[in-house]
């Protein structure tokens, strides 16, 4: 049988749905300037992580290229170096190969064998002949070593230039990461801001019911009942070191006294304990030995999300000390609360 749809029903059916998601507005937290995504506190809560998120991958590139750029400015003063000694050299040989070719001048420039059938007393004119004789072939040498200072000379300043070029191209990245980072975290802050006092509070409440509950189901796997509850000595000093930090404010880019980023504040903790390791979390993941989740001890790095964007040191019993984001203070938290990629040990 045919169904016949009157206008009248299409017209209450759109009106019934316009009024529950009227009510489904009106039961949801208020923002304080309606926006048309995110709608819900919770949805605030997810684009808010993905907005830092971003920002903190943005920050790891620019922490790359920021190490990239100083070890390229040493590359280029150090070779400046040596062009500048090289010049100074080329300076002297060619002062010393003028002096012996103005000497020459002035000795007539004779062959040795015609001095010596000119000279009064055969005996000079031999001595003069093989004085003579040195001088041409220390000139030789000197011209010899003269085009070998060129040649290296010309090859270190082609090195100076590439590597002057390799910097500019690593201040690029510097500032197209930095201009992504604050543009994130602006965008961040300028959603933060259209809540109210109380949706903000309602937020943290979410925020923290959502760390319980990965925390929760990490722990249920049964993963504390395996790994290690004693570090070594120098896990233990980089521990002791980003305790210290605790209630420092997280400043992109930085790696300490006074505020630090994710992955400053790793690095910063075990250069404290005699170990240099690489500033990025991305590059911590990629160049320091990996041990399973279940066999990290206190001292090993927690590397998080798929990106390698994030990295907090684990102290034990569960729990991490991390600079999170931007607004956020160093501070200890569960080590399950975000996704997990790896675990790092500096002192493998």
């Amino acid at each position: 049988m045919k169904r016949t749809t009157y206008p009248h029903a299409r017209r209450t059916a759109a009106a019934v749905a316009l009024l529950c998601a009227l009510s489904a507005t009106t039961q949801a937290p208020a923002l304080a300037a309606p926006d048309p995504a995110p709608t819900t506190l919770d949805g605030v809560r997810k684009e808010l992580d993905d907005l830092y998120h971003q920002a903190e991958v943005a920050t790891d590139k620019y922490n790359a290229a920021d190490e990239k750029a100083k070890a390229q400015q040493k590359k280029v003063e150090t070779l400046n170096g040596r062009v500048n000694r090289a010049e100074r050299q080329e300076a002297r040989l060619k002062a010393l190969l003028g002096a012996a070719a103005r000497a020459q001048y002035r000795g007539g420039g004779l062959p040795a064998e015609v001095q010596f059938a000119l000279a009064p007393d055969p005996r000079h004119a031999l001595e003069n002949a093989e004085v003579a004789e040195q001088a041409q072939q220390t000139t030789q040498d000197q011209l010899t070593r003269l085009e070998a200072i060129r040649k290296d000379l010309r090859k270190r300043t082609d090195q100076a230039r590439a590597e002057l070029s390799a910097l500019r191209s690593s201040r690029r990245a510097m500032d197209e990461n930095r201009d992504k980072i604050e543009k994130r975290i602006a965008e961040a802050r300028a959603l933060e801001s259209r809540l109210k006092a109380k949706d903000r509070a309602h937020l943290a409440v979410l925020d923290k019911k959502a760390q319980d509950k990965s925390q929760a189901d990490w722990v249920s796997t049964g993963i504390l009942n395996e790994v290690g509850t004693k570090g070594s000595t120098a896990g233990r000093k980089a521990i002791a070191y980003a305790t210290q930090q605790i209630g420092k404010p997280y400043v992109w880019g930085a790696e300490g006294p006074d505020s630090f980023d994710c992955s400053g504040l790793t690095s910063q903790a075990w250069l404290h304990a005699g170990i240099t390791i690489p500033r990025t979390s991305e590059l911590q993941w990629a160049q320091l030995p990996h041990v399973p989740v279940s066999q990290m001890r206190p001292g090993d790095l927690i590397i998080y999300f798929s990106d390698a964007s994030h990295v907090a040191i684990y102290i034990g019993n569960g729990n991490i000390i991390s600079a999170p984001r931007p607004g956020r203070d160093v501070y200890v938290s569960p080590a399950g609360s975000m996704q997990i990629l790896g675990v790092v040990r500096p002192d493998a």
